[in-house]
């Protein structure tokens, strides 16, 4: 076989299970509001999943109101455990499994705030109402 064959297989395969995983993947679970708020004694405390990218990717949350966000990691070893939150210069290097719980400080009626990885290749943000 010349290179030029093995090439274009290599892409075929590659391509075709992009399209497989893309058909195949759940769009409402990365993107929609998920109930991922639990509110208790004036605090609410939003549970985010680490592990290639973040989950939910759209959270609605009370403003005026002391947050916890706990991210949970479980075999997680890429780039969404170096967490941060740039607009509340916040930095977290999470390990590979358990609960990271980071406090915010209470958050105006119309603010958005977004958690990325360190390279801005996911994201997740918590939209307060």
């Amino acid at each position: 076989m010349n290179k030029v064959l093995i090439g274009s297989v290599i892409t075929t395969v590659i391509a075709v299970g992009a399209l497989v995983a893309l058909a195949t993947s759940n769009p409402t679970t990365n993107t929609a509001t998920q109930n991922n708020v639990v509110y208790t004694n004036n605090k609410q405390t939003i549970a985010i999943t680490a592990k290639g990218g973040y989950t939910p990717r759209l959270t609605e949350a009370n403003a005026d109101t002391p947050t916890t966000i706990n991210i949970t990691t479980n075999g997680s070893y890429d780039c969404s455990t170096a967490f941060t939150i740039p607009s509340l210069d916040i930095r977290e290097n999470l390990p590979p499994s358990g609960i990271t719980a980071i406090d915010i400080p209470p958050q105006k009626p119309g603010t958005t705030v977004k958690g990325l990885c360190s390279m801005g290749m996911y994201y997740f943000t918590i939209a307060f109402k």
